[in-house]
């Protein structure tokens, strides 16, 4: 299906942006203040902003249709271009992590528009959306290899400031291409379908996704500071981007081994040893003594990312409200980034005050909470509601 290839790249290039960011800002704002604080802050906010936002933009798509992008991707530009300008006139910190939440806060999701439209895309089949969000998921980490990948380069041959100006331009052409071969890209839920209030969030089981969902992002978070900072101490601001690179190629590659396998328990099992597997494997990334040894625990911590978000989104899918649409997808982006932003800012002080290991230890130590909390709310998670 060509246009289906099309829209899965399409939406790894508005993907891309974020992935060069967290690693950008940090390097950038780290550069021009002298402190890690205000870059996590910065790169926090930046990660913050797009979490508040994803729902309300996903309801206003649902609403007016996924046309709505393009003004948010433009936004969002625009945004990071001004965080540059203030970076290197020596704005005051608070004013670089209001600019960074604003860039967040016009993120557009149009990752979340695509998966709300597979169930009809793969005609409901089960084993055809496992696979779609197997890819998804893949498709996910190829763009955070990518997007660190290509920060190191720019950052090496020019400057962090020329990789936020390539992620300003990305983003606004992924999104130009998504819209270009999105079928009824003017569609809306009609009126008498739409849910108001809460939303998706009346669900217990979307209640319960999303919650877990951001200690998870917490560990993520905690692990995007920590890598450069451990870079730093290195030598080597460049080896970050290796780092980072490395951590996403290793989801990728267990999320395409979660797709092609043929599942011998049920969705919910699988989601459940996955979210515990998580943080045990991110707990050794605190014995790395040099790079290599990093690489190598690195590769191991991020294997379970993948079909951790795989098996949430396919949940997601079970388990929403009939009517929420785009907005029910958003809701994992949300917590997701929640998290992150809450991981990278308390990384960056627990760096600034302490040291990047004990980073690490507390992002092991929130993600396991989350994992206890996924256990607690299984029965939320249960496929007894309507497909959205």
């Amino acid at each position: 299906m060509p246009r289906f290839a099309v829209l899965i790249a399409s939406t790894m290039l508005t993907r891309i942006p974020y992935a060069i960011n967290g690693l950008a800002v940090i390097l950038f704002l780290r550069a021009e203040t002298g402190s890690f604080a205000t870059a996590g802050l910065a790169a926090g906010g930046l990660a913050l902003g797009a979490g508040i936002a994803a729902p309300l933009v996903g309801r206003l798509v649902d609403r007016q249709g996924a046309v709505l992008l393009m003004p948010v991707a433009i936004g969002h530009a625009a945004a990071i271009l001004s965080l540059w300008v203030l970076g290197v006139s020596d704005a005051p910190s608070a004013l670089l992590v209001a600019c960074a939440a604003l860039a967040g806060l016009c993120y557009p999701p149009s990752g979340s528009v695509l998966r709300s439209r597979w169930p009809e895309m793969m005609d409901g089949d089960p084993e055809l959306l496992r696979g779609a969000f197997a890819l998804d998921s893949v498709m996910i980490e190829v763009s955070f290899v990518t997007g660190p990948l290509l920060t190191a380069v720019l950052v090496a041959l020019i400057s962090p400031q020329a990789a936020l100006a390539v992620s300003a331009a990305l983003v606004v052409a992924g999104t130009a291409l998504f819209l270009f071969y999105l079928p009824d890209r003017r569609r809306v839920i009609p009126h008498e379908s739409r849910v108001g209030g809460l939303g998706p969030l009346r669900s217990p089981g979307i209640r319960a996704v999303a919650l877990s969902t951001i200690p998870f992002g917490f560990m993520i978070g905690t692990v995007e500071v920590a890598l450069p900072a451990f870079s730093e101490i290195e030598g080597s601001a460049a080896l970050a981007g290796v780092l980072l690179a490395l951590w996403s190629l290793a989801s990728g590659v267990g999320g395409l081994v979660f797709g092609a396998r043929q599942p011998r328990r049920e969705l919910l099992d699988i989601y459940l040893s996955v979210t515990l597997l998580f943080p045990f494997l991110c707990l050794p990334l605190i014995l790395a003594s040099s790079p290599v040894a990093m690489g190598v625990l690195v590769l191991a911590a991020g294997a379970p990312i993948a079909p951790l978000i795989a098996t949430r989104n396919q949940l997601i899918s079970i388990v929403a409200p009939a009517g929420t649409g785009t907005e029910a997808f958003s809701w994992l982006m949300t917590s997701l980034i929640a998290g992150i932003s809450l991981g990278t800012a308390i990384a960056g002080t627990l760096i600034e005050h302490a040291g990047w290991e004990e980073a690490v230890a507390a992002g092991v130590a929130v993600a396991l909470i989350g994992s206890i909390a996924s256990f607690v709310w299984r029965g939320a998670l249960r496929p007894t509601a309507v497909t959205a």
